[in-house]
C-alpha cells in the first residue's frame, strides 16, 4: 500500500510519540483530528519502522481513543476502502473481526432470516484476523458452501439478489489487510481491531455492532458521528456474546441513535435491556456452547432455516434476526420482529434465502 508521492503533514509517528501521545495512560494528550489522520495515512502507507508502530499501538491503547481520533481513522480507512452500494439499504453488521472461539455464531442465520422477512443484511469480516484469529462470518459461510472471495461489486450484487450479502475484507479494505502481520506481532488488540468493525463497504445507512459495556458503545456512536465519511443515520450496538454481535442470554443491553425525547440522554442516545426470555429465547450461554464454531454454526443455520431444529438455537436465531428488522425499523418494537422472523422460518423462506445464497 505504500504511496511515494503521498505528502505527509510534520507529525511522524515518533513525534507524536514523544510530544502527544507517548508519556503514559494518565499523562498523554489526545491527538488532534489532523495530527490523527497523518497518523493512520503513515501507517497505512508501511511509512513506520515495527517498533514504533508498536509503541503507538501500545500507547493508544494506554489512553484510549477520543471519539475524534477514531473517526479520523475511519475517514483515512474509508478513503483507503472500496464501496459497493446495493440498491437495497442493508443494516450493516459489524462484528467483531477476530471471532468468536466457545459459541456458535448466529448471525448467518439471523441475517438470512431477516432478508427472508424483508429486511436486508450485510456481514463482513477477515480471514483468522489478529488478535484471537478465531472463526468469523466468513468460516461459517465457507462451511454452508457459500461463496465468500468476492469482489465488493459481487458482494453487492448478493445483497440485491439474495437479501443477504457478504463482503470480504482484503477484497474492499486491502489497506487494512496488509496490516496482518504487524497486528499479528503485537499480541494484544489496537485501535484497528475497534475501526474496522465500522468499516461501511455497502454504505448502510444503519450500523448494528456490539460492545462489551454501555460507555463504549457511546463512544462508538460518537465515533461515528465524527467521522466525515459515515453514512450511518442509526445505529444500534448491544452486549454481543464474545463481543459479536449476537445477543447473549439473560439481558443484554442496548443503546439506539438516534431517540429523541425523554427516553434519550442529551446526546439523543438511549439505552435499554433485552430480557431474553420475556422474548421465547429461554436459554444459557452454556446452552449456545459449540466445539467447532465455524462448523457447527454452519450446521445449526441449516438445521433452524430449514426448521429441523426448533429448540433454544432457534429462538435465539429469530431474536437476533428481530433485532436486525427493528434496526431498520422495518418493525415498530422488537416483538413485531420476532414475529416476522418466525413467520419467514415457518413459510419455508429462510430455508429459500439459503438456497439463494449457495446458488449465488
Amino acid at each position: 500500500m505504500a504511496q511515494a508521492t503521498r505528502e505527509y503533514g510534520d507529525w511522524p509517528l515518533k513525534r507524536l510519540m514523544t510530544e502527544v501521545v507517548g508519556s503514559g495512560h494518565k499523562s498523554a494528550d489526545d491527538m488532534t483530528r489532523e495530527q490523527a489522520r497523518e497518523a493512520f495515512q503513515r501507517i497505512l502507507d508501511g511509512e513506520p519502522d515495527r517498533t514504533t508502530l508498536g509503541a503507538f499501538w501500545l500507547a493508544n491503547r494506554w489512553k484510549r481513543n477520543t471519539p475524534e481520533e477514531l473517526g479520523a481513522y475511519v475517514d483515512v480507512m474509508a478513503e483507503e476502502s472500496v464501496v459497493a452500494e446495493p440498491d437495497a439499504d442493508p443494516v450493516d453488521c459489524g462484528a467483531n473481526y477476530d471471532g468468536k472461539g466457545r459459541s456458535a455464531i448466529l448471525g448467518a442465520a439471523a441475517g438470512l432470516v431477516a432478508a427472508a422477512a424483508g429486511t436486508p443484511v450485510v456481514v463482513h469480516s477477515g480471514d483468522r484476523v489478529p488478535t484471537q484469529k478465531q472463526d468469523a462470518y466468513k468460516h461459517v459461510l465457507d462451511e454452508l458452501d457459500v461463496r465468500t472471495e468476492l469482489d465488493p461489486g459481487e458482494s453487492a450484487d448478493m445483497v440485491d439478489d439474495v437479501g443477504f450479502g457478504f463482503y470480504y475484507q482484503p477484497a474492499f479494505n486491502p489497506g487494512i489487510d496488509a496490516l496482518f502481520d504487524r497486528r499479528d506481532n503485537m499480541g494484544v488488540r489496537t485501535f484497528v481491531n475497534t475501526v474496522e468493525t465500522l468499516a461501511n463497504p455497502s454504505g448502510a445507512g444503519v450500523h448494528l455492532g456490539s460492545f462489551y459495556h454501555l460507555p463504549f458503545a457511546k463512544r462508538m456512536v460518537h465515533t461515528l458521528t465524527n467521522a466525515d465519511s459515515s453514512t450511518v443515520e442509526r445505529a444500534l450496538f448491544f452486549q454481543g456474546m464474545e463481543g459479536y454481535d449476537d445477543v447473549r442470554p439473560g439481558e443484554t443491553v442496548v443503546a439506539e441513535w438516534p431517540v429523541a425525547g425523554g427516553e434519550s440522554d442529551d446526546e439523543d442516545i438511549a439505552d435499554f435491556e433485552i430480557r431474553t426470555g420475556e422474548y421465547g429465547m429461554d436459554v444459557t450461554s452454556d446452552d449456545l456452547a459449540v466445539e467447532d464454531v465455524a462448523g457447527d454454526s454452519a450446521a445449526i443455520t441449516e438445521a433452524v432455516l430449514t426448521g429441523e431444529r426448533t429448540d433454544g438455537f432457534a429462538d435465539a436465531v429469530a431474536l437476533n434476526a428481530a433485532l436486525r428488522i427493528y434496526a431498520r425499523e422495518d418493525a415498530d418494537s422488537i416483538d413485531e420482529g420476532l414475529k416476522q422472523a418466525r413467520a419467514a422460518i415457518d413459510d419455508g423462506s429462510a430455508a429459500d434465502a439459503l438456497e439463494a445464497l449457495r446458488a449465488f
